[in-house]
């Protein structure tokens, strides 16, 4: 606002005006003018002491610069007065024409609106009130019905073997099953309707989890990072993995919406854990993940690869002799 001038909260109006001196003076100089030159010049209510005694005007501000013998002032007056009483201060002020011995000319810069300041403030706090809207509203206040589905699914948590890995209770009973990082990602799918993922909760994989493998079609449902790299790798070394999966690059498995893990689980590569058991750099498995189908070892889940093995098996019998 103009010169950052400290404004009472009842201010309406701030006078600007310029004042110019054929001389050196200084702020208490120029202060001593208005008020000396003002008093008597207008009526008894609009005197300047008793206007600052009741809190009609403010401290008056004064900023002064020296150049070539000669002084520029700006001065500011925060006011709480009518438009006409505004107007009579102002007019009056521009009659200043001496600051102690020297000439002063005074001018009437702008009558600043303080109230069309604090709207405008308003409008834009709003608008960053609104963009924030979700994290100020507390959670409790909004859908409830969701996090009670949320917190309903949490209690549907079973820890499953020795280990006590987090699952969702149709590990047991599924025959296909998703394995994923931890908790937190099984928490996640169970919210959006995925009941069949365990989790491998660290680095080295559970006995718990190879066993799963061998009996049930599994999907390795890992983060897009390196860390979820390394965690696959070692998943394809010991498991028998039918599937891979992966978060978006730089995603969690536990912060996806519904859509994006519907869309990586439609995206799931089938793999062939011959060929892939190979792999030793998490820089080849990455490749392969970002362009599955020019990798030679990507072919066909457990299902598929039985029945070409068996296809396979009858050809060789026709042909043999």
């Amino acid at each position: 606002m103009g010169n950052e001038v400290s404004l009472p909260g009842y201010a309406k109006y701030i006078i600007h005006l310029n004042m110019h001196v054929e001389g050196i003076v200084e702020k208490h100089d120029i202060i001593g003018a208005i008020f000396g030159q003002l008093d008597g010049l207008l009526p008894s209510s609009m005197d300047l002491q008793e206007l600052q005694r009741i809190g009609k005007i403010d401290r008056i501000n004064v900023k002064v610069s020296h150049k070539e013998g000669k002084t520029y002032a700006q001065i500011t007056i925060p006011c709480n007065m009518t438009k006409l009483e505004v107007a009579i201060l102002a007019a009056a002020l521009e009659t200043i024409d001496r600051v102690g011995p020297s000439k002063a000319e005074t001018k009437l810069v702008k009558i600043e609106d303080i109230r069309k300041v604090k709207r405008e403030a308003i409008v834009r706090r709003a608008a960053e009130i609104l963009r924030m809207w979700d994290d100020l509203v507390a959670p409790e206040n909004a859908d409830i019905t969701r996090r009670v589905e949320e917190e309903a699914r949490k209690h549907k948590l079973i820890y499953i073997g020795p280990e006590k890995l987090p699952a969702g209770p149709a590990v047991k009973t599924s025959d296909e099953i998703i394995i994923v990082e931890g908790r937190a990602d099984v928490i996640n799918l169970l919210k959006h309707g995925f009941d069949n993922a365990i989790a491998v909760e660290g680095t080295k994989i559970p006995q718990t989890i190879i066993e799963l493998s061998k009996k049930k079609i599994t999907t390795a449902f890992v983060d897009g990072d390196r860390s979820g790299l390394l965690i696959l790798k070692e998943l394809l070394q010991v498991a028998d993995i039918d599937y891979i999966a992966r978060a978006p690059k730089g995603k969690e498995v536990q912060e996806l919406s519904l859509k994006e893990i519907k869309k990586a689980l439609s995206r799931r590569i089938p793999v062939n854990n011959m060929r892939i058991s190979t792999i030793v750099a998490v820089e080849e498995l990455e490749k392969i993940l970002e362009k599955p189908l020019e990798a030679k070892h990507i072919e066909m889940g457990r299902e598929e690869k039985s029945d070409q093995n068996e296809k396979t098996l009858e050809e060789n019998t026709e042909e043999t002799p």
